[in-house]
């Protein structure tokens, strides 16, 4: 009797930035796809970074030159394709000539501005600045006078890997969060693997190729279901702490350390400092990844060499942790090992390819390139097309972000101008689904605090896989930073009783 299981092309384990972009980029040329996160997409690594879209200035001293060339080419990209979550961002590195010499610096944004190429998405150039002068050297220790300014851009991590689920989903994907493959095993040319979804319950299928999407948690994969490899990881934890603003300008800072690494401090959320990152040797289940009292003191400590009002540990209003699986390069310290990702495939039988490595910022072109090898073995051309392809929300006239929130703001008076802004930062042009109809705010519906509101909620339930509060408040936004527990309990008791219904 013929197996009546369900078959894919592709199946992807992980709904992180790259099994997301991989189910984007593989649903828009025509093939079957099914992504399956244990989690919620994003729940992770990928919303648990810096939050730039950057080259890594850094990468230079480690001589990665090809890492980033291709970072800043696909920044350049990815302005194009989000202007609603990416951003411009002008970072101010304070010179302290014990730590590197001024003609190092010049020397790497020299080649940073050439690698992004100089007429980029209209991002300036680098530059000097006299601290004493310019607007950032305000919240400055006395004696820093001179400085360096150059450009990347902000993102909304876990916003970037919605939308590209958001996306796959649209062209045909089947997507499923709170399911975890359990199983996978060859059988002929086919993958024959588990899924277990919220019910407990295992449900089988097939798929052509299975893909290795799992992050940190790549190799464990391998090895549950048994699959040989030689893969290594080098599991890498970075810390993060948000503090009140701390200045009141729109640049970000680059600090350098005694130690060689350099820590930002970036404006976030309007009212508070984001401060990070730390790189420790990480051996633990990544998802208990927390930060401990060292990375505050570390992280503390280093903004507070530059800034005239120290920061200390009891200013921290949230702190986050993630793990990166870097791919083990060999590298003495955490710090230096490769942010560049490998794609391992292995043909014996129906095809794996074991994604390892990677960050934000190469995540399209990364799935472009695994995407390109497994249509040939389909043996259709399919081009490659995301390079100008607009993310969900992002289609505005000429990426203008700028004139599409004013006439959004203007057809709606009634609306708060902070919240009028939030739902374009967060939705673009998606905005106008969750405002479609109203015409006050008591047709948004329940406010559950911090200018969240039911109508905004409901969607990002149906259109987005939201299943929990903290799915919502820490990922879909940041309203977690000021919403109370009494409004948490009552998004909690909405959230369920309308996902009931959904089922």
């Amino acid at each position: 009797m013929p197996d009546q299981s369900p078959s894919y092309d592709l199946l992807i384990a992980g709904g992180g930035i790259n099994g997301a972009a991989i189910a984007r980029d593989a649903s828009g040329r025509g093939l079957s796809v099914l992504l399956c996160e244990r989690d919620d997409i994003a729940a992770h690594t990928s919303s648990a970074s810096t939050k730039l879209i950057h080259g890594g200035l850094r990468y230079l001293e480690q001589f990665e030159f090809a890492l980033v060339g291709k970072s800043l080419a696909e920044r350049k990209l990815l302005l194009r394709m989000a202007p609603h979550i990416i951003w411009p961002l002008r970072f101010v590195l304070p010179h302290q000539p014990h730590l590197r010499p001024a003609w190092v610096i010049r020397l790497g944004l020299f080649l940073y501005d050439r690698l992004g190429g100089r007429r980029g998405r209209g991002l300036p150039g680098s530059r000097s600045i006299n601290l004493r002068k310019h607007i950032a050297g305000r919240p400055l220790r006395d004696g820093f006078s001179r400085g360096f300014v150059y450009s990347d851009a902000w993102v909304q991590d876990a916003r970037l890997s919605v939308l590209n689920a958001i996306d796959a989903a649209e062209r045909g994907a089947t997507v499923l969060t709170r399911t975890a493959c359990v199983s996978a095993r060859r059988e002929g040319d086919r993958w024959l693997a588990g899924l277990r979804g919220e019910d407990g319950v295992v449900r089988q299928l097939q798929a052509r190729v299975l893909i290795n999407a799992t992050g940190p948690w790549a190799t464990r994969f391998l090895d549950d279901n048994g699959l040989p490899h030689a893969h290594r990881l080098r599991l890498v934890k970075g810390s993060h702490i948000v503090v009140p603003r701390l200045f009141e300008h729109d640049h970000a800072y680059i600090f350098q350390q005694p130690d060689r690494r350099i820590v930002f401090a970036i404006p976030f959320e309007r009212d508070f400092t984001l401060i990070g990152t730390t790189d420790i040797e990480y051996r633990g289940d990544p998802a208990a990844a927390r930060i401990d009292d060292d990375e505050i003191a570390y992280l503390c400590e280093a903004v507070s060499r530059y800034f005239r009002r120290p920061v200390q540990a009891q200013d921290v209003v949230w702190s986050y942790s993630g793990v990166r699986p870097l791919f083990d390069d060999g590298s003495d310290q955490a710090s230096e090992v490769t942010r560049d990702y490998l794609l391992a495939f292995d043909r014996g039988g129906a095809t794996l390819l074991n994604v390892l490595g990677g960050k934000l910022t190469t995540a399209r072109r990364l799935a472009e390139e695994a995407v390109d090898a497994i249509v040939l073995q389909f043996g259709s051309p399919r081009p490659a097309w995301t390079g100008t392809a607009p993310l969900p929300g992002g289609d505005f006239p000429d990426g203008d972000f700028g004139a599409f929130y004013e006439d959004f703001s203007l057809r709606r008076p009634w609306l708060p101008d902070p919240l009028a802004l939030r739902l374009c930062r967060n939705y673009g042009s998606r905005a106008l689904r969750i405002v479609e109809g109203a015409s006050s705010m008591d047709a948004l519906g329940e406010r559950f605090g911090a200018n969240l509101y039911a109508a905004e909620v409901d969607y990002l339930i149906d259109a987005e896989w939201a299943r929990s509060a903290d799915d919502i408040l820490w990922r879909r936004t940041k309203l977690g930073l000021r919403i109370d527990a009494a409004g948490s309990e009552r998004l909690q008791s909405h959230v369920m009783q309308r996902y009931r219904r959904m089922r």
